[in-house]
């Protein structure tokens, strides 16, 4: 009788020690996701809430190495080398902490991965520090939140916010080099199959200032390869013409691209269409 007793009182250690009630966590885990120029950048972690605890020193101490969130330390993944704030990062995963005072935040970027929040903690595995001030905006953010914005073609702006408290850096990916390379190996030294990479090489010479009329010489291949015109090709025809100062032609296609754009059940680029001719006048 003792032993079944005894056997009974194990099992229900056992079955209490494993049963939980599921509540929502007081720090959610969150992923952020986004592309940067030709990077995929990714951070995971934790948002803590102030729910009427004072940030600013507190939560978010100041002078003392912080885990940018709650629980586990933040991390950072980039796919691509990247330069934050002008300082050359390797592409891989980082764990991101930070150290706050009043008006300047310090950026880190550790290799040490498995640490619990900033608890064990070593200068020795840094692997990047720098400085960005802290900005006291009026606007209040309850949950600890990490947003990217200011979009380029090859940067953004990553921010921290809580409460009244915002620190930002700047994420920057190579970009003109790659496609300029692949520009080359693609339309420059080869005829592609697709007419379309005609298109995007024409595209990006025109984003980016370079020589129109090759840009146009590459978009009217794409024109004359392609089975039907398409209206988008055809307003970058345009915008090329008139970029030539021939006006004239500009107009003749920028009215092309419009009908085909009513046609396509296109409104938007009906629009821009229409202000490229009234540009022209």
């Amino acid at each position: 009788m003792k032993k079944i007793t005894l056997m009974l009182i194990a099992l229900f250690v056992t079955v209490g020690a494993m049963a939980q009630i599921k509540m929502p966590p007081a720090s959610p885990t969150f992923e952020l996701k986004g592309t940067i120029g030709m990077a995929e950048v990714k951070v995971v972690y934790s948002r803590p809430s102030a729910r009427g605890r004072a940030v600013a020193g507190n939560l978010i101490p100041y002078n003392e190495v912080w885990r940018t969130g709650a629980n586990a330390s933040t991390q950072i993944t980039f796919s691509d080398d990247v330069k934050l704030n002008g300082n050359p990062v390797e592409a891989g995963t980082y764990a991101l902490y930070t150290q706050f005072t009043e008006e300047t935040a310090t950026i880190i970027l550790s290799s040490k991965l498995d640490w619990w929040g900033a608890i064990g903690y070593e200068p020795s595995h840094d692997v990047l520090r720098f400085d960005v001030p802290v900005k006291h905006p009026s606007s209040h953010y309850e949950t600890f939140t990490i947003s990217f914005s200011d979009f380029t073609a090859n940067s953004a702006n990553l921010n921290m916010k809580w409460e009244h408290t915002k620190a930002m850096f700047k994420i920057e990916s190579e970009v003109d080099t790659k496609v300029m390379a692949d520009i080359k190996a693609q339309v420059i030294d080869t005829t592609p199959e697709n007419p379309g990479v005609y298109f995007q090489a024409a595209g990006y010479y025109y984003d980016t200032d370079r020589d129109a009329k090759q840009a146009l010489e590459w978009v009217n291949k794409a024109i004359a390869a392609s089975p039907q015109k398409q209206y988008w090709v055809v307003h970058l025809q345009a915008k090329l013409l008139a970029r030539l100062g021939k006006n004239a032609e500009a107009k003749k296609a920028a009215t092309e691209s419009m009908n085909l754009a009513k046609e396509g059940g296109n409104p938007d680029y009906v629009r821009l269409n229409e202000k490229l001719i009234a540009d022209l006048k």
